[in-house]
């Protein structure tokens, strides 16, 4: 199966020094997986100021020679921990069986847009790429990031732009919706307040899915107005896939629980997440990584330290990132797998 790791930079020198130190990690790494008969998939680029980083990024020896080749999506959500740039890579056996979109608007095609009009650019991007494939949204598109600029401010007017889209193609709560996070985060286009990923599985078909609800800790989506699933579960050749949602303190009524406490917030977040993949036939021993978005960076040290207890031997990478709602301190994603008995 595949694995997944994530490597973040060194705390001293510059950026482009932090650069090229990573860059030899990176490769002795690689090096590794494909002894191993694994190759790299796809990478997140976590930095810490994308006007200011993406370009070296973009010359630098760590993306011309090492993850360029592959499908590569970059966002700024700035690593707490000081590293200013984090990788989240996959690797796997053979060729992926999936597609890997990352787009991003220029200023040319934002400026003076809203963040309605400009996710509807988005999301029409995918859709003519999903058009030449001779794909369907509603069968194949199995995962969305959904980046938002400030997103207090911006955040509903992707959604409704979600909403619409989904209702055109037929995505409804008689149906089904795509298991999504919507998160804080900006990218190197300055003028753009909304980027997209989009993971495509074109092989895969609907009654490959399962979608996961854990209605007796969540609420479904629907009933506060957006449109995605908590969770989907994927069954493959020889293995089941989990796309667990971005997952936050809530409980089955749709409220914000614990408002003001990281620590007992994060606590029930993963709760809601283990009560997800028990759906879906998993545990939490099958998580193969999380992706932790925090609204206040001074929460750092208590949720990394408590994730180090928890999950000691699960990747993780802490991000500052704010979430939909102003009272959620805290947010995770993440993915689990196992095998087919």
């Amino acid at each position: 199966m595949e694995r997944y790791n994530i490597i973040a930079a060194d705390k001293t020198g510059s950026f482009q020094e932090r650069l090229a130190r990573l860059s030899l990690t990176v490769a002795q790494y690689l090096d590794s997986e494909k002894q191993a008969g694994r190759q790299l998939h796809y990478t997140k680029v976590f930095l810490s100021d994308a006007q200011n980083q993406y370009q070296k990024l973009v010359d630098s020896v760590l993306y011309q020679e090492l993850l360029g080749d592959t499908a590569i999506s970059v966002v700024e959500q700035a690593p707490v921990d000081g590293s200013k740039i984090a990788l989240l890579m996959k690797t796997a056996e053979g060729e992926p069986d999936y597609l890997f979109h990352s787009l991003r608007l220029t200023d040319g095609e934002t400026k003076g847009l809203n963040s309605y009009t400009q996710a509807i650019m988005l999301f029409e991007k995918y859709l003519r790429i999903m058009k030449d494939r001779g794909l369907q949204l509603a069968t194949h598109c199995v995962r969305t990031w959904l980046y938002v600029g400030d997103i207090d401010n911006n955040y509903a007017g992707v959604v409704k732009a979600r909403n619409d889209i989904f209702q055109r193609y037929g995505l409804t709560i008689d149906t089904h919706f795509i298991a999504s996070t919507g998160i804080g985060g900006l990218t190197q286009t300055r003028s753009a307040c909304v980027a997209m990923d989009f993971l495509t599985f074109p092989n895969i078909r609907e009654e490959d899915k399962t979608y996961l609800k854990a209605l007796d800790h969540l609420n479904p989506t629907h009933e506060y107005g957006v449109a995605f699933e908590r969770g989907t579960r994927l069954t493959l050749k020889d293995h089941q896939q989990f796309f667990i949602s971005g997952t936050a303190s809530i409980d089955k009524h749709g409220n914000v629980i614990y408002v003001g406490d990281v620590m007992k917030q994060a606590a029930r977040l993963l709760e809601n997440i283990g009560a997800l993949l028990k759906g879906g036939g998993a545990q939490m021993s099958d998580v193969k990584y999380f992706i932790i978005y925090l609204r206040d960076l001074s929460d750092y040290a208590p949720v990394h330290d408590f994730m180090a207890r928890a999950f000691p031997q699960v990747p993780n990478v802490i991000v500052q990132a704010k979430v939909c709602r102003p009272e959620w301190l805290i947010e995770m994603e993440c993915v689990a797998a196992k095998s087919i008995e």
